[in-house]
């Protein structure tokens, strides 16, 4: 899993994770963890992702959110290709270190199909339930 700095595949880089944030992550057996963007303002989720070690380094020191594709098996930068680019706003890692919350400056659609949201339209149908009074 190597690319360059511009998220294009190339030889690999010697940058790393800090060690501190390493520890505290909880990969699956590919080495990944699931990252969720969010859009800072409105708090709307916007899609899924996943990450490596790699990817978030990138992510934290770039500006710019760095995802790993699980299908093409490389790093891709959010917008490089569509110009649907994320901006970091902030990073958090969840109780379990299993994943991250990305707050991020979305421009553009999210989704690859062209919509605001990867969730946008997609609603299942479900029984709603009530808390008790």
């Amino acid at each position: 899993m190597s690319t360059s700095n511009d998220g294009s595949n190339s030889s690999p880089e010697s940058h790393s994770l800090d060690p501190a944030i390493a520890r505290r992550l909880k990969r699956d057996a590919n080495g990944l963890f699931a990252a969720i963007a969010q859009q800072h303002d409105s708090g709307k989720v916007l899609m899924l992702g996943w990450m490596d070690d790699e990817a978030l380094h990138r992510t934290l020191t770039t500006g710019r959110v760095t995802f790993y594709s699980r299908s093409r098996q490389e790093y891709w930068r959010k917008g490089d290709t569509s110009g649907h680019y994320q901006f970091v706003k902030s990073v958090a890692l969840d109780c379990d270190g299993d994943a991250l919350l990305v707050q991020v400056d979305q421009v553009g659609a999210a989704c690859h199909t062209g919509t605001e949201s990867c969730f946008t339209d997609r609603e299942l149908p479900a029984v709603v339930g009530n808390r008790p009074e």
